[in-house]
């Protein structure tokens, strides 16, 4: 198993196998002789600090699954002894046994209230001492695994969280321009349509395409089309200024964009900017039978809708604009007008 590792976390299948690891904090080296002997042939961990003043600190260095602390002590009492360790966030847990000459029903009292865990006449017999010892520490070893565990759960969440956000959002963008594709232009145009049949709000729709991209691709190449298509969809995508405006690739060198709560004349606004917008960049088109650049035709359709109303409706509308504008002469706006059912 792996050695914990707190600052990286762990996968779910990394939990740390903890050993017993006993701290015996005493004066009198015959009593953690005595202890040294009853654990030696346990798989246990021994280790002994003899100096009060310098427990905390060496618990805080060895993370002991419990420690034994003497009652009486020069210096420090064990008492205060307890409240230190439990002061500590490293050692606030940690099982703490009280080891004492005498059974006190006050001190033992007082012991368990300043957060001491057992208490125990020096020295139990082996058998009592160990299993004491284990009873404790696999206690405290178990709650520091569920706790890894849920740090770990939450984290592997987390992570898959991310991802899934990550991969909802690659799933929805066009994988050559990087503006959203068709798939996410239907999911926004049904919630937008929803939104305005519930406030009674208009919604626009913008449809266009590149005039004559078929020639400029039989002119410039596949490649040339690419990078054609990912000017346009740039130009189109920054003509638009409201973050509840989607402009997004509705298929091949047709576009297309949603500009909820919006009237006719506002969507001719954005339309005609984007045209203009087109026209500015002075992309080169030998074989256009327009312009000797790129230009796009579009088509506007606005409707406020209704219950039970369809948004295929709106599309057709925007459809048959753009073919308005086409059969007219391209690289021009049309629009379908204003529809209210």
């Amino acid at each position: 198993m792996a050695e914990l590792n707190v600052e990286n976390g762990k996968k779910l299948n990394e939990i740390t196998s903890y050993r017993i690891r006993v701290l015996l904090v005493d004066d009198q080296p015959i009593i953690a002789e005595a202890v040294r002997r009853a654990l030696a042939e346990e798989d246990i961990d021994f280790h002994y600090c003899q100096d009060p003043t310098n427990a905390v600190k060496m618990a805080t260095e060895l993370l002991p699954t419990i420690i034994l602390q003497d009652l009486v002590m020069p210096e420090i009492d064990g008492l205060t002894m307890v409240k230190f360790y439990r002061a500590s966030p490293v050692l606030l847990h940690v099982p703490i046994i009280v080891l004492s000459t005498k059974e006190e029903p006050e001190i033992k009292s007082k012991a368990f209230e300043f957060g001491a865990n057992d208490y125990i006449v020096k020295l139990p017999d082996k058998m009592e001492l160990v299993a004491r010892i284990r009873y404790h520490s696999q206690s405290y070893i178990n709650q520091k695994q569920r706790d890894e565990a849920f740090d770990a759960l939450v984290k592997s969440q987390k992570e898959l969280a991310a991802a899934n956000a990550i991969l909802q959002k690659l799933s929805s963008l066009d994988g050559l321009t990087g503006i959203p594709n068709r798939r996410r232009f239907d999911e926004v145009l049904k919630a937008e349509w929803q939104r305005s049949i519930r406030h009674a709000t208009s919604i626009s729709l913008i449809m266009l395409d590149i005039d004559f991209f078929k020639l400029f691709n039989d002119t410039y190449g596949h490649q040339g089309g690419d990078d054609c298509l990912k000017r346009v969809a740039k130009t189109l995508d920054e003509s638009v200024s409201r973050e509840t405006d989607m402009v997004a690739r509705y298929g091949g060198e047709e576009f297309a964009a949603i500009l909820p709560e919006t009237g006719v004349k506002g969507a001719l606004v954005v339309a005609e900017e984007m045209r203009a917008n087109i026209e500015k960049q002075n992309i080169s088109h030998e074989s256009s039978k327009v312009a000797d650049y790129v230009t796009i035709s579009v088509g506007v359709a606005t409707w406020v809708p209704e219950r039970y109303s369809k948004s295929d409706e709106l599309i057709a509308l925007a459809d048959q604009a753009l073919y308005a504008a086409k059969e007219i002469g391209r690289n021009r706006v049309i629009s379908a007008g204003v529809k209210l059912e």
